[in-house]
């Protein structure tokens, strides 16, 4: 078997791992919480709280999240939140049954 073929082989065994591959990583990317009823308090948990338990929200969005609840006022109602710079409605709606007030 020359080199080519064996290159060609190879080249096979990868293409067909590929979507094998991509279905894992799909499977992985899930909540990591999932399962597990989740309740933040939106008025009082810090920074990093919000970024860990709320869904699409990384620490950028928990600072200002933070931020604007220390010049607004607490939060009176869940889609207040959509006030916040890059938290949108569907950030709020996969995240309602978590937000506390």
């Amino acid at each position: 078997m020359g080199l080519s073929m064996i290159k060609r082989l190879w080249l096979i065994t990868v293409l067909m791992l590929v979507p094998v591959m991509g279905y894992a990583a799909d499977q992985m990317k899930g909540d990591k919480y999932e399962g597990i009823e989740i309740e933040v308090n939106i008025n009082t948990a810090s920074s990093d709280e919000l970024a860990t338990l709320l869904l699409g929200v990384g620490e950028t969005k928990a600072k200002q999240i933070v931020a604007y609840r220390e010049v607004h006022g607490e939060f009176k109602h869940a889609d207040e939140l959509q006030q916040v710079k890059g938290i949108g409605q569907a950030t709020v709606d996969k995240n309602r049954a978590r937000i506390r007030l």
